[in-house]
């Protein structure tokens, strides 16, 4: 229990610095619904931002897994595995923005964005910064200073805002008003060229800030070690390649599966900003993931801990289940958050969320492959889901639009958190809880099924009727599994 505790502390942390900064993020959507002049618009600003998910990691290239593995080996220096680490990434990720930025008007015709090559010269950059920052973040969760690293994210997330309500809100204000004080460099037609700008500057201004991470660095490459971890990382890259692909790869594509490309971007857009109402789901996946993957290779070191991982696996999926829970008995409040002219894509959020509620699963299931060096298995999985997720897309999309590419993300990772528990069972053995998991499976969709057959559709009675059924839940779960006086603080009031 102290182990789960210890997690669920870091979870903590960077759950609320994930959580906050992605609400903060989240804000951004309905600027972006709202001030951008079409779906249209938002439609390329998913696109892209699809693109450099990808290529982000190509250039990490599982470095920052190998990085976890090898510094918490009692044999390697933990400074010659992080100067190791950090100058090979530093390198590969200046080519790559040299390289980018050379070509950036072959790739933007390649594209369909040949009017405006500086969004690829701007992407490449901040693509570049952020892979290299990937290292020293990596390195702030190994010594456990989650304050620092949610306080860098924080504030990189806060300057991205600053600059997106700048330059859609107060320059175009200006323009009118003082026109003298932002004419001589600001456009009014770029639109969303500005939400590239604000990314770059906000990339810029967080590698300044990670500079004392860097620094504590040896400046060398101990080459025995680097060939090492590389042997470990690089099938993880292609796992990574694999990983991100079934994420991003139907909005990558989306737009030459429906023959009207305006079409495809309206409905990308539309796709992407319902997207972005889910996100709350992939915040606590991301957030312990952060403090997940620390644990379970510095657990291993102390014996075995299988007992543990089975715990976490549980409270994941637990409370996985009240974030579904929690967003689709209030999706009538949450769809506020974009014009109205995106609600019609509010259909594909339930799907969405369990989709990374497997995608979770998912993740907690690779640790077998991991402890026991065989990282291959991971790509192969990951190849599997993406296959599933091309097939679906490429032969349903033309027909269903959007619909299909949720549906494919949901039987991609539904597919695969299966063969991976299969293969797990069998190469790493973890007695995971199934008689719980089952159980709050079972009774989270009765839930929602409750509320779906439900004649209250609306109004007060409606959320009152939701209410019930969430706490209903929550009483489950405290029942069972986490008696109140358990809760950090909370229990101390009821001791």
């Amino acid at each position: 229990m102290a182990e789960m505790k210890n997690l669920a502390k870091q979870t903590a942390i960077y759950g609320i610095s994930s959580i906050l900064g992605k609400f903060l993020n989240w804000c951004l959507v309905p600027l972006y619904t709202y001030i951008l002049t079409s779906s249209a618009e938002y439609g390329v600003v998913t696109n892209l931002y699809a693109w450099t998910a990808l290529l982000l990691v190509l250039l990490t290239y599982g470095m920052e897994t190998g990085f976890f593995r090898y510094v918490n080996k009692s044999e390697e220096d933990p400074k010659s595995v992080y100067s190791s680490v950090l100058w090979c990434v530093g390198c590969t990720s200046l080519i790559f923005i040299l390289m980018g930025v050379a070509c950036s008007q072959r790739i933007a015709d390649i594209l369909g964005y040949s009017a405006h090559s500086e969004y690829i010269s701007m992407m490449c950059i901040i693509v570049g910064m952020d892979a290299f920052g990937c290292i020293p973040f990596a390195y702030l969760r190994y010594q456990n200073k989650a304050a620092r690293f949610a306080i860098i994210k924080l504030i990189m997330i806060l300057i991205n805002i600053f600059f997106n309500i700048f330059f859609l809100l107060i320059c175009p204000w200006l323009m009118k008003t003082a026109p003298s004080l932002v004419d001589w460099f600001y456009q009014p037609d770029y639109g969303v060229g500005y939400v590239f700008v604000s990314n770059l500057i906000s990339t810029i201004s967080v590698t300044l800030m990670l500079i004392p991470q860097i620094m504590k660095s040896s400046f060398s490459i101990n080459i025995s070690l680097l060939k090492r971890i590389l042997r470990y990382s690089l099938p993880l890259l292609i796992l990574g390649i694999a990983g991100i692909m079934n994420q991003t790869i139907d909005k990558i594509i989306f737009p030459y599966l429906i023959e009207d490309r305006l079409v495809a971007e309206t409905q990308l857009g539309i796709y992407g900003a319902c997207f972005k109402v889910a996100m709350v789901m992939m915040v606590f996946t991301q957030a312990f993931r952060y403090a997940y993957e620390p644990f379970v290779f510095a657990q291993n070191k102390g014996g075995d801990k299988k007992n543990e991982y089975a715990d976490a696996m549980k409270f994941f999926i637990i409370f996985s289940l009240l974030i579904v829970l929690g967003m689709v008995f209030y999706i009538d409040i949450l769809k506020y958050l974009i014009h109205n002219s995106y609600w019609e894509g509010l259909k594909v959020v339930p799907i969405i969320l369990f989709s990374y509620l497997f995608q979770g699963i998912f993740f907690n299931l690779s640790l077998w492959y991991k402890l026991i060096d065989k990282t291959f298995y991971g790509a192969i999985l990951s190849l599997i889901g993406l296959v599933i997720t091309l097939i679906v897309n490429i032969i349903f999309v033309p027909r269903y639009g959007y619909m299909a590419s949720a549906m494919a993300s949901f039987c991609c990772y539904f597919i695969i958190m299966l063969i991976s528990y299969a293969l797990g069972q069998k190469y790493y053995p973890i007695h995971y809880d199934l008689k719980s998991i089952f159980l709050y499976i079972s009774v989270a969709l009765l839930l929602m099924g409750i509320s779906y057959i439900s004649p209250l559709k609306e109004g007060v009675l409606m959320y009152i009727q939701n209410t019930l059924l969430l706490l209903s839940f929550l009483f489950l779960i405290v029942k069972r599994d986490l008696p109140i006086k358990a809760i950090p603080v909370i229990g101390k009031l009821f001791r």
